[in-house]
């Protein structure tokens, strides 16, 4: 008999924990602007991110260019000098 009366019991709970996930689930306009907003913004500051590592890298690059340039000039009037 107790068995009986925990097995409904424990029915009645998974029943009653399964209606109100699926009304918790359901998403108010309210909150699908708001949700919407946030992955905007997190989108915006992925990209932001990725420009700015982009930046990052075109300046390494432009600074090695100048570099080997620099370099290449001199040992060109060095040989010229000789």
């Amino acid at each position: 008999m107790k068995r009986l009366a925990a097995l409904a019991l424990l029915g009645a709970l998974s029943l009653t924990c399964f209606g109100t996930s699926a009304l918790a689930q359901r998403v108010t306009p309210e909150q699908n602007a708001r949700m919407s907003r946030k992955a905007a913004k997190k989108q915006q500051k992925m990209l932001n991110k990725a420009n700015k590592k982009q930046r990052k890298a075109t300046r390494k690059y432009e600074k090695a260019q100048r570099k080997a340039t620099k370099k290449a000039n001199k040992a060109l009037a060095k040989r010229r000098s000789r």
